[in-house]
């Protein structure tokens, strides 16, 4: 069952580009498209929360499992 980051389709709802995600939580645009490519090998609980905040989502909107 492998995981999958719905990152892009959050941000697609969102209408907030990557650049402005990143400048909003304070990553770097290269960690949050690592993330988003679904490559990242983990995710901080921080870094989970405030991505929620900025896209004002759950968790759940955003990590699914196939």
């Amino acid at each position: 069952m492998p995981i999958i980051i719905n990152l892009d389709v959050m941000l697609a709802k969102r209408k907030m580009s990557l650049t402005e995600l990143s400048e909003k939580v304070g990553l770097t645009i290269v960690n949050l498209s690592i993330l988003k490519t679904g490559k990242a090998k983990g995710v901080r609980f921080d870094t989970l929360e405030a991505i929620c905040k900025v896209l004002n989502c759950k968790p759940g909107d955003i990590i699914d499992m196939e």
